[in-house]
Parts: structure tokens; sequence; C-alpha cells
């Protein structure tokens, strides 16, 4: 619990755009409701606002608007298939799985593909999740699309936080090609394991297998190597037991009862959006509450389904587990490589942006790799925790893990602090600023590539007047920095199993 609330959220980003979530929700579903939909539509309405609210995550407001608009491109076709293949349970199925297949090949092209395929399987599993039949279609799609203009319009016109806050995308995708791509050994595997799921959850439960196909598919949802997976896995299952536990108090007592049960899923969608960055466990446990909660709304809920739900998950997190370390493995030390390395980048790029503004460069903006640090540091995180694990049988990595990423939580604290410095029209720079912030640079060469950093050829820019208060806050920034990159060098570089490769 104090993990959630002591997180860092500059600029409470995290608590604005969960509560900007849940009015955005929250009209999507109320406009359904006046347009005289079903609850089925309605609750299809307030899905797809639900993704398009946490899944669009482009690094432009224009690529953000762009996105939005082409979600029921991928939603809609399948939507249609999902009602119509509804009772053809073999054809259902293998549609399912080809579906899992292309969403997941398609974060291959960043977050826009990464979008779209989440949009297009969520819309496949809600038409299990509501029993929607094809003579709903118009009414869902009427749904859909007045939920996504809600979504939009608070997003981009009532509250646009991205206009404030310098909105920055989720993190590419790691490189590669053919079967050495990410993304194609994840298609491969989520598929596989997605199809055991299936199989293993229609053995369950005829009605809601579907449980374990979803298990499977979010586990994968931004995850690379095996040990995030199964870190994931564990997670998902601990916040569903706990969530069902929380469900088993709250949602089963109030038999569907439309105030209470709006109230309580619109603080379950502040959950999601509040807690999806800092812990899955806490995140799970409001989708589970949720989930419940809409169950009950539907009539459906009981002890025995919540149970259920348990099992299939369960069933979904080994499927997940076993694909991960039987097909196409990605080694976890080689994520934890990339993604270290991405964000020692990320705090080179900002210190850099900010010494040309604090030189005079109006066109530098050190406030976009500042954010982007936050989401990098964020993979990190993610491709650390097997190793920080409580679980985990290396204690020695595990201590190392953990002090890189006190570290790096330190340099992502200076680098916040120089952007703010840097942002001060009244700010200026002098020499010693100058010589830190390459310092800072060459600190950071050493430690991502092989040999001395760059250094040669460097020239300081001509120093400009200094406002004495600025220019110290800048420097004691900047000097942090440097003494935190060189405490880095040991955890990353001892042996065995360093944290960090030069190659």
């Amino acid at each position: 619990m104090r993990k959630i609330f002591v997180a860092p959220d500059p600029g409470l980003v995290r608590f604005r755009t969960a509560l900007r979530a849940v009015v955005g929700i929250a009209l999507a579903v109320a406009l359904a409701e006046l347009a005289g939909l079903s609850l089925t539509a309605s609750i299809t309405g307030g899905l797809a606002a639900l993704l398009a609210l946490f899944t669009v995550m482009d690094a432009t407001v224009p690529a953000q608007r762009l996105t939005t608009l082409l979600l029921p491109v991928a939603g809609f076709p399948v939507l249609a298939l999902a009602t119509v293949l509804h009772d053809l349970t073999p054809l259902r199925d293998a549609t399912f799985l080809a579906v899992v297949l292309c969403g997941v090949y398609a974060r291959r092209w960043g977050p826009r593909g990464h979008a779209l395929g989440i949009f297009a399987f969520m819309n496949f599993f809600a038409t299990q999740f509501l029993h929607a039949v094809p003579s709903q279609l118009p009414e869902l799609y009427a749904a859909v699309g007045i939920a996504l203009a809600a979504a939009g319009t608070v997003r981009f016109v009532l509250w646009p936080l991205e206009r404030r806050i310098p909105p920055a995308a989720a993190p590419a995708p790691l490189p590669g090609t053919g079967l050495a791509r990410v993304t194609t050994r994840q298609a491969i595997q989520a598929t596989a394991a997605c199809a055991v799921a299936l199989g293993i959850g229609q053995v369950l439960s005829e009605d809601r297998w579907y449980w374990a196909v979803g298990t499977t598919w979010w586990i994968f949802v931004n995850t690379v190597s095996r040990g995030e997976t199964l870190v994931r896995g564990f997670r998902r299952v601990l916040g569903t037991v706990i969530g069902v536990a929380v469900g088993m108090v709250v949602a089963i007592p109030l038999h569907g009862a439309p105030a209470p049960t709006a109230v309580l899923v619109a603080l379950c969608v502040f959950g999601i959006f509040y807690t999806a960055a800092v812990s899955y466990s806490w995140m799970m446990l409001a989708v589970t509450v949720m989930a419940g909660l809409l169950y009950g709304l539907l009539g459906v809920l009981d002890p025995a389904l919540l149970v259920l739900r348990v099992e299939e998950t369960a069933v979904g997190a080994v499927a997940a587990a076993l694909a991960v370390l039987l097909i196409l493995p990605v080694t976890t030390h080689a994520v934890n490589d990339a993604w270290i390395q991405r964000a020692l980048n990320g705090v080179r790029a900002a210190t850099s942006a900010s010494l040309r503004r604090l030189s005079g460069d109006p066109d530098a903006d050190p406030a976009p790799h500042a954010a982007e640090l936050e989401l990098l540091l964020g993979r990190v995180r993610l491709s650390l925790a097997p190793l920080v694990h409580p679980l985990s049988p290396f204690p020695g990595r595990k201590a190392r893990a953990r002090r890189v990423l006190a570290l790096l939580d330190e340099c992502a604290a200076e680098v916040r602090g120089l952007t703010a410095v840097a942002a001060d029209p009244a700010a200026s720079h002098d020499a010693r600023l100058a010589a830190a912030c390459w310092r800072v640079e060459a600190a950071v060469e050493r430690l991502t590539t092989p040999g001395d950093g760059p250094g040669a050829g460097w020239t300081a820019p001509a120093a400009h007047g200094t406002n004495a208060a600025h220019g110290q806050a800048a420097l004691g920034h900047v000097s942090g920095l440097e003494k935190l990159l060189a405490a880095l060098d040991e955890p990353l570089r001892t042996p065995p199993g360093s944290l960090l490769v030069r190659s």
C-alpha cells in the first residue's frame, strides 16, 4: 500500500490522468444511457472509453488523436466476427487465436500498433464477456462510437493535460529482425499460450473460458523477457485473489444496486489508472473488483463465479509461464541490458537539452526527455522485477538490482530538478555548469559503450551572464548526476551476472 502513495508522481500526472479517465468513462456511459442503449451496449461503450484512455500512448497529441480515430478500424470488424461466430465454437476459437497473433505482432509498429492490437483483442473478449449476438451489433457500434467521441472530447478538448505536460510515448520496442525481434517471438508465445489457456479454460467452464485467455493476453502486455512475464503472472494471480476476496465483501452484498455500483466502479477505474504504472497487483485488484461489480449489474454474480475467476486466472498465468520458458525464450539479462542503457541515454539527453536551454537556445526543451526518462525507468523496474522479487534465488544480483534502481530513481529526481531550473527564463549557466554537463555525458558514454567516453573534440559553449541562485541550483543537480553515475559503475559491472554488459 505504501508503495502506491510514495511513488513519484511529477506534476500529479498519474492522479490527474486517473481522474480524467473517470470523467471520460462516466461521460461515455451516461451518453449511451441517454441514447436509450441497452446495458450491454453501455458496458461495451464504457470499456471502449477505458481502452482509448488507457492504451493510446503516442508521442504527440496529433498522433494520439489519429490512433483514437483508428480504433474502430481495428475493433469493429473483430466485434462483428465475434458476435457472428459466438455459437460456432471451433471457428470462433481459431479466429480468437488469430486475433491474438495479429494483435501482439502489431506491437512492432510501436505505440499505435500496440493500442490497436489491444483494442481488437478486447472487442473479441468483451463479446464473450457480455454474450453479445449479431442483432445487437448496431447498438454496440453506436455505443463504441459514442464512447470514443466522449473519451476524445474529454482528453483533447475539456481536459487536455498534454498541453501542459509534454506527452511521452511508451518506449519503442526493442530492435531485431525475424525471430530475433521480440514482438515476433511474443506473438508466437502469446498465441501458443492462449491456445493452451483456451483449451483448459473451456474444460473448467464452457461459459467463462475467456478469462483464462484474457489473463494470458494481459500478462504479455508490456513484458518482454521470460522473467518479466513470470513475475507479472504471479502478480496477476495475487491481485486477482485479493480482488476476489474484496468482491466477496463488496460486490456480492450490493446485488447489482445501480447507484452504489456506479460509484464503486468509478473508484475502481480511478484505481486502475492511478496504480497501473507502479503496481500491477493493485491494478489487478481494481480490475477484478470492477469485473465483479459489472457481473452484479448483469445479475449473474455469485461466490462460485468469483472462485471460477481465480481458477481461470491461474490457468492463464501457467499457460503464459510455460510459453515463455519453452517457446523462443527471451532472456532477462539481455532485456535488462537494453533498458538500462536506454535509461542512461535518457539521462544524457535530458542533461544535454537542459544545457542548451540554459545556454540560451529557445528551441531546446528538456521536459520531453525528462518525461521519457520516467517511462524508461518504468521499463527498467519491470525488467529488473524478477531480480528484486522476494522469491528471487540470487541474493547478490537482487542487492545490485535494488542499488541500480535506487540510483536511477535519484538520477530521475536530479533530472526533474534540472529541468525545472532550465524552464525558468531567468536561469542561465556558466563554464562550470557546461563542464559538469560534459562529464555527465562522458560518464553515460563510459557506462554504455566500449572504451572511454568521447570527450575529444567537445567544446563547451561560450558562457553567458549567470544568475547566481539559478546557476548554483543547476550546477548542484548536474553535480549530483555526476556522482550518481559514478556510483552506478560498481553495481552494473560487478561479476558474476552483472546487470549491464559492454558489448
